[in-house]
């Protein structure tokens, strides 16, 4: 865990994953406040997710064929050339339009650099230090959205849109030049012939890997693809909508509140991810199930308070107190089934196998952003009916998920 290039790595991803978060934050939120639609926002959600779908299996098969070092490096400075030319474009293209493309593109890059990251973890620690590692990644990225937003919605709150602009740009710039310090070994395999062709191949064998060998990787894929269908698409759309629109607090202050409901969300993730690192050999897998039950039932105030309450306050600190709730026991059950995976595969295939694992995660993610902007824009009046039968959805998978963890603690004692 005292790895110079194991710290290198994540002292770069609190820097970059800021500048990421705090700009994630406030494209979605500007284009909220312009149009004040739902639907509108949840189709630009969901439409600039899909890269990050697509380009996570790239990303994994170049992990595992080239210096990963080099991705993090080169991403990160084509992400500050990508914030700077929104910032000269904007106010001079349409304003949907430029942020579409931006959120694209950021999302993209984002697919294509997150498996290098997590395919260098197992390089760089032991196996015993495996849950430790990426229990730290995880507590690297929640500290990260806990900053961003707070700081994004003050900011933004404040001065608007450029200040942001401006600490993104830097900070990609500064954790790409910090990244040029790692060393991480280099991958033994290379490109054999045609790109096209050995990437296909890589897919091809990554997708047989956990279809034919690993089938519990599959499954518990599958599984994940339908929380993030029904749960996480829910908060990611219904929150900002919820705060910025359906509560009594004025355009500005709504942005700002949102701001600091996102810090208490990573807040809850943090927590999660250090009780991770705590529990680390405690931990099995076989009670896991429980957790996303527990991720459930931490939807049922915040539809009580929005059925029940008059004060948009009140309803306001409780939505507060259960994502953080909520995403504390997101975050233990995120990174033990993270590393249980990567225990499952072999080094050679980390990168790829892992990139496709989260491909089939998140492919849900789109259609149920999509969704999810339809509904609250068709039925503002009955958000907190919504918030009931998804906790009854979030159930029924969890349970269905009980064969399935005691399958990977089998496997893995």
């Amino acid at each position: 865990m005292r790895n110079k290039n194991f710290i290198l790595i994540i002292v770069g991803q609190i820097i970059s994953l800021f500048g990421n978060a705090i700009l994630r934050f406030a494209l979605p939120l500007y284009l909220l406040g312009q149009t004040s639609s739902a639907l509108l926002f949840g189709l630009v959600s969901a439409c600039s997710f899909l890269p990050m779908i697509l380009l996570s299996p790239v990303g994994g098969m170049i992990a595992d064929r080239v210096n990963k070092r080099n991705i993090m490096v080169i991403l990160d400075f084509s992400t500050a050339g990508l914030t700077l030319a929104f910032t000269l474009l904007l106010g001079k293209a349409n304003l949907t339009l430029l942020i579409l493309i931006t959120l694209i593109l950021l999302f993209g890059i984002q697919g294509a650099y997150q498996p290098s990251v997590q395919a260098s973890i197992p390089l760089l620690l032991s196996r015993e230090d495996l849950v430790k590692g990426n229990a730290v990644i995880n507590l690297v990225s929640s500290l990260a959205s806990l900053t961003g937003p707070v700081a994004g919605g003050a900011l933004y709150g404040f001065y608007g849109l450029y200040p942001i602009l401006y600490v993104s740009i830097a900070c990609f710039i500064f954790s790409a030049a910090m990244e040029l310090f790692i060393a991480i070994p280099s991958p033994a395999r290379r490109f054999d012939g045609h790109i096209l062709r050995t990437g296909y191949q890589d897919l091809r064998e990554s997708f047989l890997f956990i279809r034919r060998e690993k089938t519990v990787i599959w499954k518990i894929s599958l599984i994940a693809a339908c929380v993030n269908l029904f749960f996480s698409s829910l908060i990611t759309i219904a929150l900002p909508v919820i705060i910025t629109g359906m509560l009594d607090f004025d355009p500005s202050t709504g942005e700002r509140l949102y701001g600091y409901a996102q810090g208490v969300i990573a807040a809850g993730s943090l927590a999660g991810g250090l009780l991770a690192g705590l529990l680390a050999k405690r931990q099995s897998a076989r009670g896991m199930y429980r957790l996303l039950i527990l991720t459930g039932l931490t939807l049922l105030p915040i539809a009580a308070a929005l059925s029940l309450s008059k004060s948009g306050r009140l309803t306001y600190g409780i939505i507060l107190v259960s994502c953080f709730a909520m995403m504390a026991a997101a975050s233990l059950l995120s990174v033990c089934t993270l590393s249980y995976l990567q225990l499952l595969t072999p080094d050679h295939m980390l990168g790829k196998v892992t990139s496709c694992t989260m491909c089939i995660c998140m492919c849900a993610s789109p259609l149920g952003q999509a969704l999810y902007g339809f509904l609250l824009e068709r039925f503002k009046e009955k958000v907190s009916l919504l918030f009931v039968a998804v906790f009854l959805i979030t159930a029924l998978i969890a349970v269905s998920s009980k064969k399935v963890f005691r399958e990977i603690d089998r496997l893995l004692s």
